[in-house]
């Protein structure tokens, strides 16, 4: 930018704090860049169209009054507005906006500046909502479990929550299935920057929120004033981005707001049940927008991790659990955390009501009720099944002739625990694996045997799947 440009935008800037209030300067004014000076012709750089329309719709008049005071009667403004092609490279192009609509020109009669409020200042758009950020303060990352499942996500969010906008994490994307613990991660992320040092306004919404509330203000005729809040949030989260699927006019509102905060180095958050190249129905320049920062995903917790909750939970509660009910309630309910929390607050409200202590036995009556396909036995169907999945295979692999290495090891410890945990005879049990005879059996008993005393990860693996038996044979 030319020196020219840089001294006569300074001084228009100047001229405009006295007249917009310190938000909304910091909003709309901040980031406009001075390009030249030509003349008596102030060219300025604004980040989008859309940047330039509301300029236009709501700051006209004190543009003008900022040129006219520092240009004279004859300062004339221009745009150079950056227009996105919607690549995946982010290149954008400028289309130069003469003065025909410009501030430059009396589009307006008012004598009055029309500057739009702010939804910070008026009780227009949701008013419930206003300067509250919506977050659950028991969600914080001390109440949020580590593990092998969620390291990378929860070691982004902390990076995100101790420098929001400035991190390469931006958008931050956390996606995983139901009840593994995205809301609970990307609240810990926004309670920990709204209670931080810098007195930063973060604002958690759904997505079925943000659309409710769009349509609303379209409904009102006030969607200036929907946009303005929107764009004046330090961080926003979104949750469950996917149901902007098919809303073409509020995933368009959405695309003009994230490359607004995304500019402006304000963070923005999103969950998703999937991964953006799985999303359905957006946009593809959203879609590409979505993995400018970091992708993390949420898995299933792991046996320790599950452990791990259901003990904080307990502790939170002031409630002791042996350890042997700690175990078997981790070994069952391997679905996802909150399955697990409310097996965890039935066991407390049956213990309570009843007035008994919490022991094996009632966890296996209260998981009877609760999980449909609890077996009271360990039976060869459910070993097969259960190793299958282990190992991540089908279970009709069992049984099949393949001698691929990966089947046979699995075939031969579900044969090894066919033989510990039933009273099958060797050759009823060949019978199950495919008709295989007795001889097979014994060798597959033998070679487990073998691998558990000269490979770790193998017996690692042997005694994880063993503790799940044991604690169904209880």
């Amino acid at each position: 930018m030319s020196s020219e440009a840089n001294a006569v935008w300074n001084e228009c800037l100047r001229v405009i704090k006295q007249h917009v209030n310190e938000q909304s300067f910091s909003t709309w004014f901040k980031p406009i860049n001075p390009v030249r000076l030509e003349g008596s012709t102030l060219t300025i750089q604004v980040p989008s169209q859309f940047f330039y329309e509301w300029l236009e719709d709501n700051y006209v008049q004190v543009l003008k009054l900022a040129i006219k005071s520092t240009l004279g009667p004859n300062g004339r403004l221009e745009y150079a507005v950056v227009v996105d092609k919607g690549n995946s490279q982010n290149q954008p192009y400028v289309v130069s906006f003469p003065q025909g609509n410009s501030a430059s020109s009396p589009k307006k009669s008012n004598t009055a500046l029309a500057e739009s409020k702010s939804p910070f200042d008026m009780q227009s758009l949701d008013s419930e909502m206003l300067l509250q950020s919506n977050l659950n303060p028991n969600y914080t990352f001390s109440t949020y479990i580590e593990g092998d499942c969620n390291r990378l996500a929860r070691s982004a969010g902390f990076a995100v929550a101790t420098k929001p906008g400035v991190t390469s994490f931006n958008p931050l994307m956390v996606y995983g299935g139901v009840g593994l613990g995205k809301t609970h991660l990307v609240q810990a992320i926004g309670n920990e920057i709204k209670n931080g040092p810098d007195d930063k306004f973060v604002l958690y919404v759904s997505s079925e929120k943000f659309v409710n509330q769009f349509m609303d203000a379209i409904k009102d005729g006030n969607v200036k004033s929907f946009t303005n809040f929107y764009m004046q949030v330090d961080v926003l989260i979104i949750d469950d981005i996917q149901f902007l699927a098919g809303k073409d006019r509020t995933q368009e509102m959405f695309f003009h707001i994230f490359n607004h905060l995304h500019q402006n180095k304000k963070q923005i958050i999103m969950t998703s049940d999937c991964p953006p190249k799985d999303l359905k129905g957006l946009e593809e320049r959203l879609l590409s927008r979505f993995k400018w920062g970091l992708t993390a995903d949420l898995q299933m917790p792991d046996f320790e991790t599950r452990v791990a909750i259901i003990r904080r939970k307990m502790q939170s509660e002031g409630i002791f659990i042996p350890d042997d009910v700690v175990e078997y309630l981790a070994y069952t309910v391997d679905t996802n955390v909150r399955e697990l929390e409310g097996v965890l607050i039935s066991l407390i409200a049956h213990a309570s009501l009843n007035r008994v202590d919490i022991d094996l036995t009632l966890a296996k009556t209260i998981m009877k009720n609760i999980v449909k396909d609890i077996e009271n036995e360990v039976g060869i169907d459910f070993i097969q099944k259960t190793v299958s999945e282990y190992f991540d295979i089908k279970t009709e692999d069992l049984k099949a002739k393949t001698r691929k290495k990966e089947i046979v090891t699995a075939r031969q410890v579900a044969m090894y625990f066919s033989k510990e945990f039933t009273n099958h005879s060797l050759k009823s049990i060949g019978y199950h694996f495919g008709g295989r005879d007795h001889s097979t059996v014994i060798h597959a008993v033998q070679t487990v045997n073998d691998l558990m005393d000269t490979d770790t990860a193998f017996r690692n693996s042997v005694n994880d799947l063993k503790k799940k038996f044991k604690m169904r044979s209880y």
